[in-house]
């Protein structure tokens, strides 16, 4: 998939695609290009390049031996993010017991931690994007015994969950930049992120590896400490925190901004 912004760019990277292609001698099944408009109205359905049209839209990755689907057709939601590849991997060094996956989108970070023996709990407000995490844990065989799914806000959920008494050893928070949950209600992250870090300490076991991450580049990982630190503060938790290693394909400044905070 190859993401573009104006003409010019789409012939600098197809052009690189193609070098790159050559001198690995590896040619890709299909390639798919995407436009990327200012505004949301603009829109449009990813445009296949080379390869056979005949192929469903849809097919399926595998990353470190775990298989995911992909859904070509759906823009910007094809669903997998590559730039969490290193966090995938920490959270199954972790191997958690309960896994509380917020904004879980298509579900990568529950079916890394199933496949480890954890119960998971995943939360979107989209069906559509649990249905396809649904989807995810059947590739892998994974059975739906001891894997929750609720379609809720997440800022609305996290207190029931602390009220309930359920508590978890890893929670994912990756929220989107902007967004709007239950009732309308608007999120932005520079505004809200604290609010979600300090709702998810409330349901955070005696130990707990917490994701932070975000696409905001106004969040860096050294905000995101700050940010961390203070909420550990409010809420008397000591903590420690450790980043990933960045992806060789992701240059700086690209990719999310991500920070592991460990709650001892």
């Amino acid at each position: 998939m190859i993401s573009h912004k104006n003409d010019a760019a789409l012939a600098e990277l197809a052009a690189g695609l193609e070098a790159w292609s050559t001198q690995a001698q590896w040619t890709p099944a299909r390639v798919f290009t995407r436009f990327l408009p200012l505004k949301n109205h603009e829109r449009v359905s990813p445009i296949l390049r080379s390869g056979d049209a005949s192929l469903p839209i849809t097919t399926v990755v595998t990353e470190a031996g775990i298989r995911y689907g992909l859904d070509f057709g759906t823009g910007y939601s094809h669903g997998l993010f590559l730039d969490q590849r290193a966090n995938r991997a920490m959270l199954k060094t972790l191997r958690p017991k309960r896994l509380l996956n917020t904004f879980a989108y298509t579900c990568s970070f529950s079916v890394v931690a199933a496949l480890t023996g954890a119960e998971t709990l995943s939360v979107d407000l989209s069906r559509k994007s649990l249905d396809r995490g649904k989807q995810n844990l059947a590739l892998n065989g994974i059975t739906a015994a001891g894997h929750r799914f609720i379609n809720d806000d997440a800022l609305d959920l996290l207190p029931k969950l602390g009220h309930r008494g359920e508590r978890f050893d890893a929670i994912i928070l990756d929220p989107p930049t902007f967004s709007r949950g239950n009732n309308g209600r608007l999120w932005q992250v520079e505004q809200h992120f604290e609010d979600l870090m300090l709702a998810a300490l409330e349901v955070a076991g005696p130990t707990c590896a917490i994701l932070l991450s975000t696409n905001c580049t106004k969040l860096n990982p050294t905000v995101l400490e700050r940010q961390a630190r203070g909420c550990a503060k409010i809420k008397r938790r000591t903590t420690e925190y450790t980043r990933t290693a960045g992806e060789v394909d992701f240059p700086p400044g690209h990719g999310a901004s991500t920070l592991w905070m460990m709650v001892r």
